[in-house]
C-alpha cells in the first residue's frame, strides 16, 4: 500500500473535490482519496506505486493543476 500527498491549485468549492476525486478514482490501483478544498491538499492511497505523472494528467483533465512541490 502506497499513500501520497500533493496540492492542487485552483479548487475553491464542494464540486472541485468531487471532479478531482473522481479523476484520482479512476487510476488504476487507486483504493482511497482525501481531498481537502481548503487547504488543497490531496491523499492519493493505491495498492500500488502511482506515480506523480498519473496524478498531474489526472488533476489536469478535471481542470485544476498540481502545485510544483517546494524544495
Amino acid at each position: 500500500m502506497s499513500t501520497r500527498a500533493f496540492t492542487v491549485e485552483g479548487m475553491a468549492c464542494g464540486h472541485c473535490a468531487e471532479a478531482v476525486g473522481a479523476g484520482l478514482r479512476a487510476i488504476a490501483g487507486v483504493t482511497r482519496v482525501a481531498v481537502d478544498v481548503d487547504s488543497g491538499r490531496i491523499e492519493v492511497s493505491a495498492d500500488r506505486e502511482v506515480a506523480a505523472a498519473e496524478v498531474r494528467a489526472a488533476v489536469e483533465e478535471a481542470g485544476y493543476a498540481l502545485a510544483e512541490p517546494q524544495p
